[in-house]
């Protein structure tokens, strides 16, 4: 239905076009949670014994059906219910935003997209789902056009992004090539070379790193904050991210047969979960800190495929789904009241917006991995799937098994630390910018310049409420027998196998607090030293990669332009040159030789007449 608000031109903020797509986006975003819930009571998962499409045409035939198992409906679930909370969230947020209908159209045609991943029977399907979103997320991501870094960002996120994709699309043709359908259980079931598998799963590795914001493909992420912060959260939280994991995720019988791919995998993941979290110490922008976080989060996810344990990062993208939504809408929801997003210019916000600051107390804590919240479990999983493979007789190497422990136990201490860091300097302190005027982006004009900002309005406040709920409770599943026995979770392990990682969590959270209050505000972040700017500038790998692509690629345009002019133009030009030449020579030749000849005919004739008079004569 969201298509519609596609239909609606832009009108004013307040007007009918706006309560019309208001309307539609949410009763659609509804709608679909209610069809979500009641599949999940009744999954639809293809039967295995019949699978073979005939061929005898060299025709491919592409289904048009679902594949919906228990991990699908928990997804499509969580997916549905982010993106309602978006919708609901915007319509509070983008107040004064006369481009709002296009705005909630493109969020439905999002959430369809990722819902046509998630449930499809087939690998064509799957990919025509896969290249709606990055289009959607180019919209979304550059709608404000106000901001000069918004059409930036988007345009980086969408090249990037498609950098993956090309490896995707060859990934999937060479599976559909190999097994004669794309029918996804016959896809699974196909006996492929080796050869062949690990590279139809390598270049498919390729695009879960472009939409996943995996190393070395992550760097369009944390620049992607320059959209609707309502838009981070869906990005963040129930679709673009979420993406790249349930491929693998869907993949996953053909990725246990291929060690070689499931090591690249393991690489990618502890490269990334370190990256994300030491990047996120050092920014100042609340949502770049939320994104990095992001960033490393989602390494935990590949990490936890890697090592054999898919149902540990199912798990985890279901908890990250409920506590980063979270997150950000309530970051939304300060940018909303202070009118900034750098951290430098807050504080103190702690009793005038009750209601936000317990929603980033939920969702910190949950990121950070404290008990008893969602993150918590989920992480407990991951690691304790990672400390298995340490052991072997799984399908990763040994090797891979250790590097991910090794790199998720890091990434808690450091995650606890910038977490802390940053409720510290959001929520307590003193007030470091209240009453002055902020710089504003879309939806904050409102509040822009309020000397006391307060909790948002109740389109914005009761998503945070609702969120909360499975944000602080969703980990309680993996108690559940039959939502253990469905995702086939491990049994939660306590006592001695989480002494360690609580040890890093209550080290890096204290960290964070003995450096506030040894020197009250002043940021914790002093204490990274040299390393703060190489931390806050990612690493500088955006330097890195245009180095390496950016200007490279440029100077090839270069040369390809000035051969084009130069050599295709000029041969064009000089053909056209030499043509024209060519016909002024004919042109003067018979300028200069007619008026002669005609001169010769008369003179010829004159002649002629003189002899034939003169022998008459005779």
């Amino acid at each position: 239905m969201g298509l519609i608000g596609l239909l609606l031109p832009p009108g004013d903020g307040e007007g009918p076009r706006r309560r019309i797509a208001a309307i539609l986006g949410v009763a659609g975003a509804a709608g679909a949670l209610l069809l979500a819930i009641r599949l999940a009571f009744d999954p639809q998962v293809p039967p295995e014994e019949s699978f073979w499409v005939p061929d005898d045409f060299g025709i491919l035939t592409v289904t048009f059906g679902t594949m919906v198992d228990a991990g699908a409906a928990y997804l499509a679930i969580a997916v549905c219910l982010v993106a309602l909370l978006v919708q609901i969230y915007s319509v509070g947020y983008l107040h004064d935003d006369a481009r709002y209908a296009p705005y909630a159209a493109q969020i439905s045609v999002f959430t369809a997209a990722m819902l046509v991943v998630v449930a499809t029977d087939d690998l064509i399907w799957m990919l025509i789902g896969w290249e709606v979103m990055g289009a959607c997320s180019y919209l979304l991501i550059g709608h404000d056009r106000r901001l000069p870094e918004a059409p930036a960002a988007a345009v980086k996120a969408f090249l990037v992004t498609r950098v993956g994709d090309v490896g995707f699309l060859l990934g999937i043709a060479i599976l559909i090539a190999g097994a004669g359908t794309s029918w996804l259980p016959g896809v699974l079931t196909t006996d492929y070379s080796p050869g062949t598998l690990t590279a139809a799963l390598l270049l498919i590795l390729a695009g879960v790193a472009g939409k996943s914001a995996q190393f070395p493909l992550h760097t369009w992420l944390p620049d992607a904050m320059a959209g609707p912060t309502p838009i981070s959260a869906l990005i963040h939280a129930a679709t673009m991210v979420a993406a790249g994991v349930w491929a693998v995720f869907r993949l996953y019988p053909l990725f246990e047969q291929s060690p070689v791919a499931l090591a690249v995998l393991a690489v990618s993941a502890a490269v990334t979960i370190l990256l994300g979290a030491l990047a996120a110490t050092a920014q100042d922008d609340l949502k770049r800190v939320l994104a990095w976080s992001t960033v490393s989060q989602i390494g935990y996810m590949t990490g936890a495929l890697a090592v054999g344990s898919p149902a540990a990062a199912l798990f985890h993208l279901l908890t990250h789904a409920a506590f980063k939504a979270l997150l950000f809408l309530a970051a939304g929801a300060v940018i909303h009241a202070v009118g900034t997003n750098l951290l430098s210019r807050m504080g103190g916000l702690r009793e005038h917006m009750p209601v936000t600051f317990t929603a980033f107390v939920i969702g910190l804590g949950a990121l950070a991995g404290l008990p008893p919240l969602s993150g918590f479990w989920s992480k407990e999983n991951v690691l304790t799937a990672a400390a298995h493979a340490t052991e072997g007789g799984g399908p990763a190497p040994v090797w891979a098994g250790w590097l991910v422990w090794v790199a998720a136990l890091l990434a808690v201490g450091i995650t606890a630390w910038y977490a802390t860091r940053l409720l510290l300097r959001a929520f307590l302190g003193t007030n470091r910018g209240h009453g002055t005027e902020w710089a504003v982006g879309f939806g904050d004009a409102h509040y822009a310049g309020a000397d006391v900002p307060h909790d948002p309005p109740a389109t914005m406040r009761w998503p945070l409420i609702v969120l909360s709920v499975p944000a602080a409770l969703l980990g309680l599943a993996a108690f559940a027998p039959g939502f253990r026995t469905a995702l086939e979770l491990e049994d939660p392990h306590l006592g001695v196998a989480v002494a360690l990682p609580m040890l890093l969590l209550v080290t890096g959270a204290g960290t964070a607090w003995w450096l506030w209050w040894a020197a009250p505000g002043v940021d914790p972040a002093r204490a990274l030293g040299r390393f703060r700017p190489l931390f806050a500038a990612g690493f500088r790998l955006d330097d890195v990669q245009h180095r390496l692509v950016v200007v490279p690629v440029r100077a090839l345009a270069r040369l390809v332009t000035a051969g084009d002019v130069r050599v295709v133009d000029a041969a064009v030009h000089g053909t056209g040159t030499l043509t024209s030449r060519l016909g002024g020579l004919l042109a003067l030749a018979h300028r200069v030789g007619l008026p002669a000849a005609v001169l010769a005919v008369c003179a010829g004739a004159l002649v002629l007449g003189f002899v034939a008079w003169w022998g008459a004569l005779i």
